[in-house]
């Protein structure tokens, strides 16, 4: 394949829309499970909770520990009683958001909306990039994240129309750093039971965070696709991991990256032969001629046609795979997308 010719279209697929996950499974584990070998292209069928039989002793599994923000506000214009819909994006300081606010027209400097009854208040500051808002927020009480837990709901990707009963689901069972806008939805199969079983088997696991942006969903809008701008998500690497992970290297253990996050992570951090415990910002665009410099493996869920993830998933597992791979799912009816079936890649 041309690299300096891929156009978006290359990364097309159709996918009938009943295949697109509104839901979660009673059990996490019970997903099905795709392994795809790298080298031959070969497909199996298997299931998640098979994942111990099909890793070795030695690999090292990183995760990202991300906890999704109930984000999703949903408030009432002070004086008209208008609704109004608010996505909190980033935190400028405290206090202060950049925020997605729908219906956009009215919501000019000086508005103010009012959630929860009274619980919170937002006044918006400022028009910035793209038409997203500044808003100030104002409560009662010590904390907003505390606000937040009792008022806000799960910023669901836009794909999903149905609600979500309990919020937990859209959180890994290993979640710990809150700040993410959308769930690192690969780590969503775990169980505490599978993850007990890893452990007995010499499977090892170290962590990362990093803060889900909804970049993320953002769709590639350019033909060639060396012209897309990918957005800024923070990350930081504990010394734990980088240990870890860098000894894996050393020693010729497989690192398999739990999701597309933990991926971009782990190759932007990265140096002279060595993961080094730190944070910063990635915009790292990972797609085919990519020379993967950590990763050995990869578990993550199937993306949307034409976006930087089955990009990233081509780069590692070569185009034509990839792409008979998805072609291969579809026919079998796994289900897609952020509650959908996972895939192993080695």
């Amino acid at each position: 394949m041309d690299q300096e010719h891929m156009q978006r279209s290359d990364f097309a697929f159709d996918l009938p829309k009943e295949l697109i996950a509104q839901h979660p499974l009673d059990r996490r584990d019970s997903s099905r499970l795709l392994c795809l070998d790298r080298e031959t292209g070969e497909v199996r069928h298997r299931h998640f909770s098979d994942l111990p039989e099909l890793l070795r002793p030695g690999d090292v599994l990183v995760m990202n520990d991300s906890r999704v923000m109930p984000s999703r506000l949903l408030g009432r214009k002070e004086g008209t009683g208008g609704a109004v819909e608010l996505l909190l994006l980033n935190q400028k300081e405290n206090g202060l958001w950049e925020t997605l606010v729908k219906p956009g027209k009215r919501a000019k400097p000086g508005t103010r909306v009012v959630f929860g009854e009274g619980l919170l208040t937002g006044e918006i500051t400022d028009t910035v990039n793209g038409g997203n808002r500044l808003v100030r927020f104002f409560f009662e009480g010590d904390s907003f994240f505390q606000v937040l837990d009792q008022i806000g709901r799960m910023p669901l990707p836009p794909y999903i129309t149905e609600e979500l009963e309990d919020g937990e689901r859209y959180q890994t069972v290993y979640s710990r750093e809150l700040g993410s806008a959308a769930a690192p939805t690969a780590g969503l199969h775990f169980t505490p039971e599978l993850l007990e079983t890893l452990g007995k088997k010499g499977i090892e696991t170290g962590f990362v965070t990093l803060h889900v942006g909804l970049g993320t969903f953002r769709p590639v809008k350019v033909d060639n696709i060396t012209d897309h701008q990918m957005h800024s998500e923070l990350y930081t690497i504990p010394e734990e991991t980088a240990r870890m992970v860098t000894r894996a290297k050393q020693e010729g253990r497989r690192v398999i990256a739990v999701g597309t996050t933990s991926c971009r992570t782990l190759e932007s951090a990265w140096k002279n032969g060595c993961l080094p415990a730190c944070s910063g910002d990635t915009s790292i665009f990972i797609y085919p001629g990519y020379q993967f410099q950590v990763l050995d493996g990869l578990i993550t869920n199937f993306h949307l046609p034409e976006s930087t993830l089955i990009m990233l998933v081509s780069a590692f597992a070569g185009y034509e795979h990839t792409m008979n791979a998805y072609q291969e799912a579809v026919r079998e009816r796994y289900r897609f997308f952020s509650f959908g079936d996972s895939s192993l890649i080695l």
